[in-house]
């Protein structure tokens, strides 16, 4: 297997775990969270200062998993509790989180950590692969054993059909906020993942995040869409791939590095167009849930 591949395969088990995140919001609780464009900026920061500290690089991950994991809940404390709009919210906390990033590195956009020991010193691509893979797959079994729990399950339901879970007497906001401090922290860990693999955290990072992960997950449904029993964070790992493979053969067929947005541009594009019967019936989704729960606001 070349390096051309590895590479592919490597940055598509690092994003996978960020596709996760945006899966929750925008499968389960058909929230247009924006606010991960920051948490993943977010997790980069955190996991580069701590490493410059001297910080073990797992504990500055598991530290990237908290922070992102309270911005995601503040995304959910404005929707839920101050009565924001949903991309609202996400959109304010995405903004904020723009300086926060920028104080987290003491005023520096750009941070380097080549000097410093992270999960991918060992340097060589077959086991920084290995390092992904098994980052990936602990992330995947998580994912698909928690939601198939009951509080999994509810949190489901209530993008789903928020209406039933209130008439189970269950706190439907809470259960939103749970979401979103799951999917931001999930963001936030492929976000310090992705920067200790470039040894370096910049403050632009997390742009396109969202963008990058509807399209993931949009091109791995419009080629699954006919198979009903593959697992959503499976569906996760193999979007990822897809988007990364189309946007490192762009490249090698001779497209220019500075082309990456337009090309970005074009594959979302194409995969909306080929996914625009799910895009649809989401959309639609969505419109529903947020009329179910402005009549439960009304009623209350």
């Amino acid at each position: 297997m070349n390096d051309f591949i590895l590479g592919i395969l490597l940055q598509s088990f690092m994003f996978s775990i960020m596709v996760m995140g945006v899966y929750i919001t925008y499968n389960f609780l058909n929230f247009p969270d924006l606010s991960v464009d920051g948490t993943f900026t977010l997790g980069t920061s955190i996991s580069a200062v701590l490493i410059t500290k001297g910080v073990d690089p797992f504990v500055a991950l598991l530290l990237s998993v908290i922070g992102g994991g309270l911005a995601g809940a503040m995304t959910g404390v404005l929707n839920v509790k101050l009565k924001i709009n949903d991309l609202l919210s996400g959109i304010l906390i995405m903004l904020g989180l723009y300086s926060i990033n920028l104080r987290i590195t003491m005023g520096k956009s750009n941070l380097p950590m080549f000097n410093n020991s992270t999960i991918f010193s060992n340097g060589n691509m077959v086991s920084n692969l290995f390092i992904a893979l098994g980052l990936s797959v602990v992330c995947a079994v998580l994912f698909t054993v928690f939601f198939k729990t009951k509080l999994g399950y509810l949190l489901r339901a209530t993008g789903n059909n928020e209406g039933m879970v209130i008439s189970l007497g269950i706190n439907t906001g809470n259960i939103r906020i749970l979401g979103l401090a799951l999917s931001n922290a999930l963001v936030a860990l492929s976000g310090g993942i992705f920067a200790q693999y470039q040894g370096y955290s910049d403050i632009n990072m997390g742009a396109g995040t969202m963008i990058i992960g509807l399209a993931s997950i949009i091109m791995a449904h419009s080629i699954f869409k006919n198979v009903r029993l593959i697992s959503p964070s499976f569906l996760c790992i193999i979007g990822a791939f897809l988007y990364r493979a189309s946007i490192s053969l762009s490249l090698k067929i001779g497209f220019n590095p500075s082309d990456l947005k337009l090309i970005s541009c074009i594959i979302v594009i194409l995969a909306l167009y080929l996914g625009g019967k799910e895009s649809s019936f989401k959309l639609k989704s969505f419109q529903l849930s947020k009329e179910k729960r402005q009549a439960g606001d009304l009623r209350a």
